[in-house]
């Protein structure tokens, strides 16, 4: 058998064999890395960070922080009980951390570890903004979309690995164009949208979790609205980036609201 097709087939066994079903997105995912591997690895660069950024504690901000992050973390815990998947955050082991930064950011890695950048208060502006921003964290953690990079990663190695394989006879100059046109390809037309596949449905369950919260989704609106204006249109074109262009975000967001007041109104919380 030759190297190439050798390699494809080892690349179908891969995916599926490796598969895990995800409860908030209903799919099948790539896990070729266990979390029993992923995330004490994540928890300890986490501390690492901690030490080596300024952490604020105790202030109204901080404060603010921890507990809007906690009430996104129970209406994750509520939905899942709800649904079936009692225990499947037994091995999480959340944090809420506001860290003094210009940087107009937040993120979460895998098993539930939060940064929220001092420089992004003035755009969330009030609670629900807050809870916009921390449920789409919260979200990506619960959608597993670290271990997914990774395992994407992983196959785009392997995939590459393949392709050297199938051009190895050929002259330098050949190979070399036909490894950057593989990057070029899996880049554009896998790994982005991918990646921007993982930011559309964090927006999506973190719509539904502000909402079971307390926090009126609608206002996810208004908070993407405010990213927008700060960024003065200084983004990439939405095919070259790991985000979707704001004008997409809003008008998805647009319109799952109906969905995500719906499903906030089974937990008991409605709005006008």
């Amino acid at each position: 058998m030759k190297k190439g097709i050798l390699l494809s087939v080892i690349c179908f066994a891969v995916l599926v064999f490796s598969c895990a079903k995800n409860p908030f997105t209903g799919k099948n995912t790539m896990a070729l890395v266990p979390n029993s591997e992923i995330l004490p690895s994540a928890f300890q660069q986490y501390g690492a960070f901690l030490k080596e950024n300024k952490v604020v504690s105790g202030t109204t901000d901080a404060k603010r922080v921890e507990s809007i992050g906690i009430k996104i973390k129970m209406a994750a815990e509520k939905w899942l009980n709800a649904n079936g998947y009692q225990g499947y955050l037994k091995d999480y082991q959340w944090e809420y951390k506001l860290v003094e930064s210009k940087e107009v950011n937040a993120w979460c890695m895998p098993g539930g570890k939060i940064v929220v950048y001092s420089g992004i208060l003035p755009i969330t502006k009030d609670d629900e903004g807050l809870a916009t921003v921390l449920g789409h964290e919260v979200s990506h953690a619960l959608a597993n979309h670290g271990q997914q990079r990774m395992s994407a990663g992983m196959l785009q190695q392997l995939g590459a690995v393949g392709v050297g394989a199938a051009v190895g006879s050929n002259s330098a100059q050949t190979q070399q164009i036909a490894m950057t046109a593989y990057g070029a390809a899996t880049q554009i037309g896998g790994m982005l949208p991918f990646s921007r596949s993982h930011e559309s449905e964090a927006d999506k369950i973190g719509l539904t979790l502000m909402a079971i919260a307390g926090y009126n989704p609608e206002k996810a609106v208004e908070f993407w609205g405010r990213m927008s204006a700060s960024s003065g249109g200084k983004k990439p074109e939405e095919f070259m980036s790991t985000h979707p262009s704001d004008q997409t975000r809003i008008a998805n967001l647009r319109r799952l609201i109906p969905e995500a007041k719906a499903e906030a109104l089974k937990f008991g919380v409605v709005f006008k």
